[in-house]
């Protein structure tokens, strides 16, 4: 396993060994003393989530305020996402710069995404399964999120906006400039 530190401070790709023959593949999906090893902080997760999607669901751009603040370890088990972070920690150099990088079944890559920032995926492929520890439990009145399109944000979504299939709540979510973080 492998971690690349993105142009967003103390977001990580997280790259995993892969060993494949004639029947099939196996790799180390996480370990965590190699996790908190690689990263250079120690992360505990207590929460697995999983979604399913279809082609063109967007779902984001989302996050928990406050003592609920998560971090995320994300990563697709079946299909393609194009997966999106933005900086919303008002003190960091990167603040309101955002990263993208496709994650899929095929690549196996995963993304760490520190407390302090709204993620968000669109399905690239006709379905995706995505998969995410929280090292923080849900809390529903803590949760957040950023419009999608806002546009000081300047997302390419590599996807057609006119296909996109979004929730009402992500559609009636503030942009960045109205938001108190």
């Amino acid at each position: 396993m492998t971690a690349i530190e993105t142009k967003l401070k103390g977001c990580f790709i997280i790259e995993p060994k892969v060993l494949e023959d004639h029947r099939g593949y196996f790799f180390e999906s996480f370990n965590q003393n190699r996790f908190n090893e690689l990263i250079g902080k120690n992360i505990d997760f207590v929460q697995d989530n999983e979604s399913f999607s279809s082609k063109g669901v967007l779902r984001g751009l989302h996050f928990q305020a406050g003592e609920y603040a998560q971090a995320k370890l994300v990563r697709v088990v079946k299909g393609s996402v194009l997966d999106v972070v933005v900086d919303i920690r008002k003190d960091s150099p990167t603040f309101s710069k955002h990263f993208s990088i496709e994650l899929s079944e095929k690549n196996k890559t995963q993304l760490f995404i520190p407390r302090g920032f709204a993620h968000g995926f669109i399905v690239l492929s006709d379905t995706a399964v995505f998969a995410y520890k929280c090292d923080n439990f849900y809390n529903k009145a803590s949760e957040q999120g950023l419009r999608y399109d806002d546009p000081s944000l300047g997302i390419d979504w590599k996807f057609p906006q006119h296909e996109f299939i979004v929730s009402d709540k992500d559609l009636v979510l503030p942009t960045l400039s109205t938001i108190i973080l």
